[in-house]
């Protein structure tokens, strides 16, 4: 069966994509720019990449006419808070077009349960869409899930923070909302049972695992499987702001995403009962099993996707491959060499650069330019990397983005995506066993000038010993 698959370079995407594979279907994977695609599978002619933007129409006549069927994973809830509405709607009315003109005869849309008459504005968005979408000319299967539990996910990683960092905890009131937790795995399961049985057509379901918890009890039901005790006081004083700023500088979330997450967990989400799990015969998850299932995969560095690794801001929205040509002209540069007596040894220092295993260097200067970043409402140091055996383009590496990653080229390039007077680029090859390390700065105006020397000597200071750490 010909899909087509949107979202591909997302946390769902990424996980579906091998899955539908498996099964034997031919997959046509949409993405913004194919050099941040990287599925990490062994080649096939199964599975196809075409390049097109929802949001701008004349780039969607490469889709395929003959698909038999869509799935709609596309959703902006990283943008700006005052955006994000009218983002997901024109993607959706330009999606639904587009699949009009094809032979497809089934959209399926995971969405978000929504049973209140009061929604926040993320929810209320998926609702708008669920709506554009099932106008079309296809039949729409709607999924709406509550909390996805998986390793990497938004949620899962900001309870994991919350957790392991905090023995006592003083949270806003919302943490006694009641939430439907579902495990990533049933949620798969669901995505592709659903697929082309036509008693699904045109109906929508909530998803979720089998019981109902408060987001206070999942923290401890999370602390219990890590052997952790924790205590939560809950306050009724705290307002959706402090709230917003509590997640965004207690854990690797962005501001933008801390705010859209806060307006939705003040909202009870528990999806209605129905027999959908019968009918596609899945075994639901309970919460503790779901982490104890994402903390296996983190242990054997199985974690196919994270939520960090899609686009959390603007700086990327041309495409990685814009930014892989380093500037020149109107740059200030670090350029340093090594002598290399192993050059393999070396190169795998590369490939295991930040996360858990730092910087080699003054790892308390890069934790403090992680926090600093935080509080100007940056990204911070905390989004590690999703893995330390590989890295691909288009993956998060703490505080930058990876636009480049090439081992047999001995070459890695990464993008800064913390807050900056300017661009920056950090860059790291191997040439006839020679270390070359080049970190590239291109100011905006007077305040980037001041500021590239400003920190020149902390430069000097931590590249210098970074470069002899990875080379010796």
């Amino acid at each position: 069966m010909k899909i087509l698959l949107t979202g591909a370079t997302g946390y769902i995407g990424k996980r579906l994509l091998p899955v539908l594979l498996e099964k034997g279907h031919e997959v046509i994977c949409c993405v913004r720019d194919r050099n941040r695609f990287n599925p990490g599978l062994p080649s096939t002619d199964k599975l196809k990449v075409i390049e097109l933007n929802f949001l701008e129409n004349e780039s969607l006549d490469v889709i395929p006419r003959d698909i038999v069927a869509a799935y709609y994973l596309i959703h902006s809830m990283s943008a700006k808070k005052e955006d994000f509405e009218s983002l997901e709607s024109a993607s959706a009315r330009n999606f639904r077009d587009a699949i009009d003109n094809t032979k497809a005869r089934q959209v399926v849309y995971l969405s978000g349960i929504v049973n209140e008459e009061k929604l926040s504005k993320h929810l209320r968005s998926r609702k708008k869409v669920e709506d554009i979408l099932a106008s079309g000319n296809y039949k729409l299967t709607t999924l709406r899930a509550g909390i996805i539990v998986g390793s990497g996910s938004a949620s899962f990683e900001i309870v994991r923070d919350l957790v392991e960092k905090l023995p006592l905890m003083v949270a806003p009131r919302w943490l006694n909302t009641k939430s439907h937790p579902i495990a990533i795995r049933n949620v798969l399961e669901f995505l592709t049972g659903v697929l082309m049985r036509e008693e699904t057509f045109g109906k929508n379901f909530d998803i979720g695992g089998p019981e109902i918890l408060t987001y206070k009890q999942m923290l401890m039901r999370f602390a219990k499987v890590r052997k952790l005790k924790r205590t939560i006081i809950t306050l009724p004083v705290m307002t959706p702001r402090l709230s917003s700023y509590w997640l965004y500088f207690v854990t690797s979330t962005s501001y933008k995403l801390a705010v859209n997450l806060v307006n939705s967990m003040k909202v009870e989400v528990v999806g209605k009962s129905n027999k959908l799990h019968e009918t596609v015969n899945i075994n639901l998850l309970t919460y503790e099993q779901a982490v104890r299932n994402a903390f296996d995969k983190i242990e054997q560095q199985d974690v196919l996707s994270s939520w960090t690794d899609a686009q959390s801001s603007k700086i990327l929205e041309k495409g990685v491959s814009s930014l892989i040509e380093v500037p020149t002209y109107g740059c200030f540069k670090d350029k340093r060499e090594r002598k290399l007596s192993n050059a393999e040894q070396s190169l795998e220092k590369i490939w295991k650069i930040g996360g858990e295993n730092g910087w080699y260097y003054a790892n308390w200067l890069w934790r403090t330019r992680g926090f600093l970043d935080k509080m100007v409402g940056g990204v911070g140091l905390r989004r590690g990397r999703t893995t330390t055996k590989e890295i691909h383009a288009g993956d998060a590496l703490d505080f930058w983005r990876v636009l480049y990653a090439n081992r047999q080229e001995r070459r890695l390039l990464l993008y800064a995506e913390m807050r900056l007077p300017g661009e920056a680029w950090l860059e790291f090859s191997i040439q006839d066993d020679k270390l070359y390390q080049i970190a590239t700065f291109r100011p905006r105006g007077l305040g980037g000038r001041l500021y590239w020397f400003f920190v020149m000597p902390f430069h000097g200071f931590v590249f210098k010993g970074m470069i002899n750490k990875i080379a010796n």
